[in-house]
């Protein structure tokens, strides 16, 4: 069949050499860059010995703050789950009783608070979102897990510590 354009192109092979027949110049060529990545910087990090330096903008796994007084900050108001695209924030709002007056700072708080990590595309906008200024993406790098269900993260593990028994 007949090209449309009509135009042609002509290759000419020429006859290998002996030596290219034998393929050493390209087995030396390879061998050559080989040995030359040898004396490379690594572009690997041993993560577990050592840890990568982070930028200044880096966004780590989710933490709840608390205020000045060891008062949990979220007010349950909803805006960080609206916010969030990939829809990996739930939570369930609840009263405050009397009794729970100096762990809450409003009437209003998050009984339960949870995050998708498998969801979550650490975007920033729960951050953004909050008023109470309760979640932050300061975090260390989420653990890897080997089922699904322990990337679910409640209260028990975003929730800071009061300052009193801080680490």
């Amino acid at each position: 069949m007949e090209s449309l354009s009509n135009k042609k192109k002509v290759l000419e092979q020429k006859p290998l050499s002996f030596m290219e027949r034998m393929y050493l110049p390209a087995i030396a060529k390879g061998m050559g860059i080989t040995i030359s990545h040898l004396f490379k910087k690594e572009a690997t990090v041993r993560y577990p010995e050592v840890e990568r330096e982070f930028s200044a903008n880096f966004r780590g796994m989710h933490s709840l703050k608390r205020d000045e007084n060891g008062k949990e900050r979220c007010t349950a108001c909803g805006l960080c789950a609206l916010s969030c695209p990939a829809e990996a924030i739930t939570m369930i709002a609840a009263e405050r009783k009397p009794e729970e007056k100096d762990l809450y700072r409003e009437e209003k708080y998050a009984a339960t608070y949870e995050i998708n990590m498998l969801r979550c595309i650490f975007c920033g906008l729960c951050e953004e979102a909050c008023p109470k200024e309760a979640i932050y993406l300061d975090g260390p790098i989420v653990p890897a897990d080997y089922l699904r269900k322990d990337f679910i993260y409640g209260k028990d593990k975003l929730v800071e510590a009061p300052l009193g028994m801080k680490k």
